[in-house]
């Protein structure tokens, strides 16, 4: 009998040792799967952390960085147009031609000049540089004119000659003659009115005739330079 009961007493220690061996190694499992657990969710916890940060630093940049707003059909619409610049009575109105019976006007638009030709022959006796006096009524109103209509513009009053040798005459060829009826014109008109410091003279005797004709060639020709 005292064997069966030291027998049952070691069989009761030994299991007693297998139970607590099995305890052990179950609560080692245990732990290692909280531990990868653990890993698990800090990794996840990590993950979204970044993901946070960089949508963050995202929306940092947009705030920093201007945005102009979108131009649309309705704000453009709304924009008034720019006033139309003032134009001054200058540039709005072009003073007329100078019309005058027994002259010939002609404008040239490139060169900006308007040319009033006047016969020599209604000017002038042959061969002399004194304005006649039925002239005078003509030139009258050209100067009229000029004073009206084109007040401070540079006026060149050129004279003009036929290509025939002066034979009867006090000068010493055409192109003297030229210039000496040039003369005589601008004296006119100034005269009548226009300043002196704006009327210039030139001669050019017979180099720019207008033809055959030599009576068109015989001209005056006061040149108001418009621009």
């Amino acid at each position: 009998m005292r064997l069966l009961s030291i027998g049952g007493s070691l069989l009761t220690a030994a299991l007693a040792v297998m139970t607590a061996g099995g305890c052990a190694n179950r609560m080692h499992d245990e732990n290692l799967a909280m531990h990868q657990q653990n890993r698990e969710q800090q990794a996840v916890i990590d993950r979204q952390r970044a993901e946070l940060e960089a949508v963050r630093g995202r929306e940092q940049t947009a705030e920093m960085t201007p945005v102009a707003p979108p131009a649309t059909q309705a704000s453009q619409a709304q924009t008034p147009a720019p006033p139309p610049p003032v134009q001054t009575q200058a540039q709005t109105q072009t003073p007329p031609p100078i019309n005058i019976e027994g002259t010939e006007t002609t404008q040239d638009p490139v060169a900006g000049t308007m040319t009033v030709r006047v016969p020599g022959d209604v000017l002038f006796d042959p061969g002399q540089a004194t304005v006649r006096a039925a002239a005078r009524a003509t030139l009258d109103k050209v100067a009229a004119a000029l004073k009206k209509d084109y007040a401070g513009k540079q006026i060149r009053v050129e004279g003009h000659t036929d290509a025939d040798p002066i034979r009867v005459s006090k000068w010493k060829d055409n192109q003297h003659l030229s210039e000496a009826r040039a003369q005589a014109v601008r004296e006119y008109l100034v005269q009548k009115g226009l300043e002196a410091n704006s009327v210039t003279t030139t001669g050019f005797g017979a180099t720019k005739p207008k033809g055959n004709d030599k009576a068109q060639n015989r001209r005056v020709e006061i040149v108001v330079v418009t621009r």
